[in-house]
């Protein structure tokens, strides 16, 4: 998976309006990671259009950064990555099993990107702008069995065997949101589970669309015709969408995405407006 040397970091920062340190430590973590993932949507609609998914550094950059588009984990974390690396700080990647909202009885594919980052001062940290629905909107620390203020809802991370569970607590009840193990993985592990993401008949986001942006005090989602906005206190607003023409509007004004009228995704059948 080839990489430019270094990101174009002036348009990065542009994009995801960020103007705020650019040190080895936790504040420039911290404050990247939050302007990014409220400002760069979590989206598969290439994959709706027909299109592949490329996870090279320069067709990331001119999607998500000069396209104004959003994108899947090997988009948002390879790009994340790339720009923590150019500042100078130390990455590590790492490859999941998502399993939120799957049952405990299902087992899914090595799809999911994550990145391990070291701090001197501030010890390793998780950062994950690229999950969705459940994305990180702050990183977490390394630590485990301990709740932390990673999003809206609480988050930790448990050791299980060999094993590093993500979980998220909803109501009372603590709830994986992915799994993965802490070893590095090579560019080759990357390009073959995203060729699986965007091209296999079997995969999630080949069969739904979806959409969705953090932010720090309400999240949005799309996920086929269905909207909701779920805010910090727990309350949620559900909205179903019933035209084409309504979901461009919800893709413009929620994500940020805007399409040419007439713009329609997917094939005719699908579980959204067509």
């Amino acid at each position: 998976m080839a990489e430019t040397a270094t990101p174009d970091l002036e348009a990065y920062f542009a994009r995801i309006g960020y103007d705020g340190p650019r040190t080895v430590s936790l504040a420039t973590l911290d404050g990247i990671h939050q302007h990014h993932a409220q400002t760069i949507p979590f989206e598969n609609l290439d994959i709706q259009l027909g299109r592949r998914i490329a996870v090279d550094l320069a067709a990331i950059e001119r999607k998500l950064v000069h396209e104004k588009r959003g994108g899947y984990c090997f988009e948002h974390n390879t790009l994340l990555a790339a720009v923590l690396r150019a500042l100078g700080f130390q990455v590590t990647t790492h490859l999941g099993r998502v399993r939120w909202q799957i049952p405990v009885e299902t087992p899914t594919a090595l799809t999911h990107q994550v990145l391990r980052v070291e701090i001197a001062d501030a010890g390793p940290h998780l950062a994950d702008v690229g999950f969705g629905s459940m994305s990180l909107f702050r990183p977490l620390r390394w630590e485990f069995d301990v709740a932390q203020a990673g999003c809206l809802e609480s988050r930790r991370l448990v050791r299980r065997g060999e094993l590093i569970a993500h979980q998220a607590r909803i109501g009372g009840t603590w709830t994986d949101v992915y799994v993965f193990t802490p070893n590095d993985v090579p560019g080759i592990d990357i390009e073959v589970a995203n060729w699986f993401t965007c091209a296999h008949p079997q995969s999630p986001l080949r069969q739904n669309l979806r959409a969705s942006r953090t932010l720090a005090d309400r999240r949005y989602t799309l996920l086929n015709s269905e909207f909701n906005i779920r805010h910090a206190d727990g309350r949620v607003e559900r909205r179903t969408i019933a035209t084409a023409e309504e979901l461009l509007a919800i893709l413009a004004e929620y994500f940020g995405l805007h399409f040419p009228p007439g713009t329609r995704f997917g094939q005719p059948g699908a579980p959204w407006p067509q």
